[in-house]
């Protein structure tokens, strides 16, 4: 057979991707949407505290919080998964049962944290000191400072570099079928392997990376659009007008205070 016809009937059989395309939509395309979201909002959250941690002054916070980066960074993905989800399985089954879903996101989460951390470190740290010392002649205190001047600004100046770690989260997420999902808990990934193995044909894995690029193509276009946005701010219009040219367009306003 020609090689370029068994590339063809191998990933291309529009039959293979029909029969795997309803439960790709109803069960992986959720799933993988809750794993990816699910562990950016924690890892965020865990990605902050360690920011936090790793500018801070004093040594048994920033240490700890460098010593968590460098081997959640280091570590495989796949590796970090079956740590988490086979290590920690019998706590797993004494809090939640025999449902490894949990154990999938929190993994995921701390791998998103270390990421995430750094991202947020670097934002916090490239505002101006003054903008600190500005805050602080006002009266705030550094916590004051911290939360409501220094760490808005980090956060808005590293978005799109944030936005790009949940492009690597959709994708990591496939690597979760590693802790042997419910069938009802598959990922478009797992889905995908599960309908190759038994058709013996590959289309169906095609098809749930037609799925990831679908995702993450988008979010790709919005990280451009929003860095532009972030360093040139919105563009003005023809129809855009300043406020003192409003004020003195106004009937009177050129005369309204001669008596």
């Amino acid at each position: 057979m020609d090689p370029l016809s068994t590339l063809w009937e191998t990933f291309f059989d529009a039959d293979s991707m029909r029969e795997a395309l309803p439960e790709m939509l109803t069960v992986g395309l959720p799933n993988t949407l809750i794993l990816a979201i699910s562990a950016a909002l924690l890892g965020s959250v865990l990605g902050m505290a360690l920011a936090v941690a790793g500018i801070s002054r004093t040594r048994w916070l920033r240490w700890p919080a460098r010593v968590y980066t460098d081997v959640f960074r280091g570590l495989p993905a796949a590796a970090t998964i079956l740590l988490i989800g086979v290590g920690l399985a019998p706590l797993g089954m004494q809090v939640w049962g025999p449902n490894p879903y949990p154990l999938g996101i929190l993994a995921l989460s701390l791998i998103a944290a270390a990421y995430i951390g750094e991202i947020f470190r670097s934002g916090i740290q490239s505002v101006e000191a003054a903008q600190l010392e500005g805050a602080r002649a006002l009266g705030l205190s550094w916590g004051e400072a911290m939360r409501l001047v220094i760490v808005p600004q980090g956060i808005r100046r590293v978005l799109p570099a944030w936005v790009n770690q949940l492009i690597a989260l959709i994708k990591d997420s496939s690597l979760v079928y590693f802790l042997g999902l419910l069938a009802s808990q598959r990922e478009l990934f797992r889905i995908g392997q599960d309908y190759a193995a038994n058709t013996g044909n590959q289309s169906a894995l095609l098809l749930a990376g037609l799925f990831y690029l679908t995702l993450t193509v988008p979010l790709t276009h919005a990280v451009n659009w929003i860095d532009r946005r972030l360093r040139h701010g919105r563009q003005a219009t023809p129809g855009d007008a300043d406020d003192d040219d409003l004020d003195l367009a106004l009937p009177g306003a050129a005369g309204g205070n001669q008596r």
